[in-house]
């Protein structure tokens, strides 16, 4: 792949009222809402439900017209969430390593199954996304980049592997599994590569830490290392999507 270009996740962004001149914070912590996923699949959707409720964006029937309107099911990417973003007016950022499908996901387990059936219907988003006003980017994000976009009030969707995600807080027997609802199996050891998406919503520069919600938790914040967040973020699997989403929509 060629050397991408660089862009920040906070640039251009407007501070919202209170949280000017922030980017030096030590410590941030958003009240994001807590939703958990219903199933294995919905991971994305409802980290778009909390990030809707989190800008008092999300009411539930609005949100069922929109997954009918974007014909979205149980595959989401995350230029389906940024579709979703767009058609609320939501304004965000799509940051990846890969504009459109990676090919040699069609020999991953986790992508195996539906890669025939999805790979013309990815790439078509990300070939309309600029004429639909979906805003995407090729481009390398950093930690403080995160940093600066999250010390503004802001927050970001990340697709990370949740094979390596390790929360600091969490009970051992769970640590390495995005715990699932009752009845749901554990998948999380049993592939290198398992995609989840988590919504990124602060941290502590002294500490080294990131703070995140898991969908598959409905009563905790997540903490977890810069290193190993990096780690589980650019697994390959990934593309390094993140979803930046900002308050001023």
């Amino acid at each position: 792949m060629k050397n991408p270009g660089h862009c920040e996740g906070g640039k251009g962004a407007l501070q919202p009222p209170g949280n000017q001149d922030n980017g030096n914070r030590d410590h941030v912590q958003l009240k994001v809402p807590l939703i958990q996923q219903s199933y294995h699949w919905d991971c994305g959707l409802a980290c778009a439900r909390m990030v809707l409720q989190y800008l008092k964006l999300l009411h539930e029937d609005d949100f069922q017209n929109a997954m009918e309107k974007l014909h979205l099911t149980k595959s989401i990417w995350t230029i389906d969430l940024a579709y979703l973003m767009h058609h609320f007016g939501v304004r965000h950022r799509f940051c990846t390593q890969t504009l459109g499908v990676d090919k040699g996901y069609k020999n991953q387990s986790f992508y195996r199954k539906h890669f025939d059936a999805e790979e013309n219907r990815v790439n078509q988003l990300f070939a309309q996304a600029k004429a639909h006003g979906v805003h995407v980017e090729k481009c390398t994000v950093t930690i403080q980049d995160l940093q600066e976009h999250l010390s503004q009030g802001h927050v970001a969707i990340v697709l990370v592997n949740a094979v390596l995600l390790l929360c600091d807080l969490c009970p051992s027997r769970v640590k390495y599994c995005c715990f699932l609802p009752m009845g749901q199996k554990c998948f999380c050891r049993s592939s290198d590569y398992q995609g989840h998406f988590i919504v990124l919503c602060g941290y502590n520069r002294s500490s080294g830490s990131l703070f995140y919600n898991n969908p598959g938790y409905a009563d905790r914040l997540c903490r977890t290392s810069i290193t190993n967040f990096e780690e589980s973020r650019r697994s390959y699997g990934t593309d390094e999507d993140i979803l930046f989403i900002y308050v001023d929509s």
